[in-house]
């Protein structure tokens, strides 16, 4: 299994906001310690408000990709729905050529709602956009030169599309939340699924899964070509206690934002102990074995990444979690 890091790149750190300069520095010390450590792969969101950094992710990505050896830079995720593909895939190609191969991009209809009318977009036909720019995009992944007709942007005629990826292939994975059109579109284009699970239990998400895979069989591909990934909330400190302590105050005071009931520390307790629960809090002991009771469940998993930003933790803290996932989680996991 991969392991890897998505990231929002927030300022806001339990109350404290750190200056955007050193919110940046930091990020890319993070990455470049998750290099270093051997995690497989860092994800940058898109996100434009106030208190996160990463409308411009293809720009961090490129920053990282000068700083970094192994590592594969990623989207977390791309919101194709409101950006032009020809651009995106030019950004993720350079990005491609910086990093010697180490590009991918998470493709996704885009969940931040402010980017639609930032960008002069009618969000209520999102699903048609996304499904048409997905489909140019692919089309541009895989042929130098383009014949596109659409109803959403104008025609692209006989025109080469540069510079190409070093890579043969630029990875694109699909991302998924609770739609299973999401999950039947992946399958049916063979494309890898990213899963994103944030607050809630992994037997909603099960059904998605299996959808992509008989979905994906269905249309001729292969088994080894259905890769799942999975994208949750998770934090891992020395102790569970420890990263109990640390992580509760910044999670509650995050899905207090985005939930009209408040989340108290007993729902939270009772989250963290369910082995259907996609938080993944606690010692790298504990941690570890809830990702392979989610890999089993899920009948396997090519890919997992901590999403820890929700809880503002300090960037020492995220150092350190970061730290054992690579020295203790993922051994303990793969053996």
């Amino acid at each position: 299994m991969e392991f890897g890091i998505d990231t929002f790149v927030s300022s806001h750190a339990l109350g404290n906001k750190e200056n955007d300069e050193t919110a940046i520095k930091n990020l890319l010390s993070r990455i470049k310690l998750a290099d270093e450590l051997g995690l497989h792969v860092y994800g940058i969101g898109e996100h434009y408000s106030k208190d996160k950094l990463d409308s411009s992710p293809s720009i961090l990505l490129a920053a990282a990709a000068a700083v970094t050896k192994n590592i594969r830079l990623t989207s977390a995720v791309s919101g194709l729905g409101t950006c032009d593909p020809v651009k995106l895939y030019q950004d993720f190609a350079t990005i491609d050529l910086i990093s010697n191969g180490r590009a991918e991009i998470v493709a996704g209809r885009g969940a931040s709602v402010e980017a639609w009318s930032l960008f002069g977009l009618k969000i209520e036909e999102s699903t048609d956009i996304f499904i048409e720019k997905l489909n140019l995009l692919l089309e541009i992944r895989d042929n130098e030169f383009v014949n596109w007709t659409g109803k959403y942007r104008s025609p692209i005629e006989n025109l080469g599309i540069y510079p190409r990826c070093v890579q043969k292939k630029l990875p694109i994975w699909h991302a998924a939340l609770r739609t299973p059109s999401s999950a039947i579109r992946a399958g049916e284009l063979g494309m890898p699924l990213m899963l994103a699970v944030i607050d809630g239990q992994i037997e909603q998400s099960r059904s998605l899964v299996e959808l992509y895979r008989e979905t994906g069989l269905d249309a001729g591909f292969d088994e080894d070509d259905l890769m799942v990934g999975f994208h949750s909330m998770g934090y891992v400190a020395e102790t569970t206690e420890q990263a109990v302590e640390e992580f509760y105050p910044g999670w509650a005071e995050a899905m207090n934002k985005l939930h009209s009931s408040p989340k108290s520390r007993t729902r939270f307790d009772i989250d963290l102990k369910a082995s259907g629960s996609s938080l993944l809090v606690g010692s790298p002991q504990e941690v570890a074995e809830k990702i392979k009771h989610i890999s089993k469940t899920f009948r396997g998993i090519n890919r997992f990444c901590f999403q820890m930003d929700y809880a503002g933790l300090p960037h020492e803290k995220l150092m350190k979690s970061i730290e054992l996932i690579g020295k203790e989680v993922m051994p303990l996991v793969n053996g």
